[in-house]
């Protein structure tokens, strides 16, 4: 689970795969991938639920950057990734997931 990273053969863009588990997301109805790389936007990227209960998606993120993210579940639950490469505070008094690529 967690995040896949695979790197272009030019080494500038990583593809990044994220994943959220069916443990973490529960019966959610839907769940969207936010962050830096998207500007926090709740329906930028949606992820695709798997028939194991997981949701996934994939994007392009330039290399050499620590991207802060989250899911978001069911439009206000703000969840964290449990295999982030890190996690950092955020301005409302909790953390970010962090993918460092």
């Amino acid at each position: 689970m967690g995040l896949q990273k695979k790197y272009i053969k030019s080494g500038t863009v990583c593809k990044v795969t994220f994943s959220l588990s069916k443990e973490a997301a529960g019966d959610a109805k839907s769940v969207y991938l936010v962050g830096d790389f998207n500007n926090w936007d709740t329906d930028a990227s949606p992820m695709k639920a798997l028939k194991s209960g997981i949701h996934k998606v994939a994007i392009n993120l330039e290399s050499g950057n620590e991207y802060k993210f989250k899911y978001v579940i069911d439009g206000d639950k703000w969840e964290n990734d449990w295999d982030a490469d890190n996690y950092v505070p955020n301005e409302y008094g909790s953390e970010d997931s962090v993918v460092i690529v």
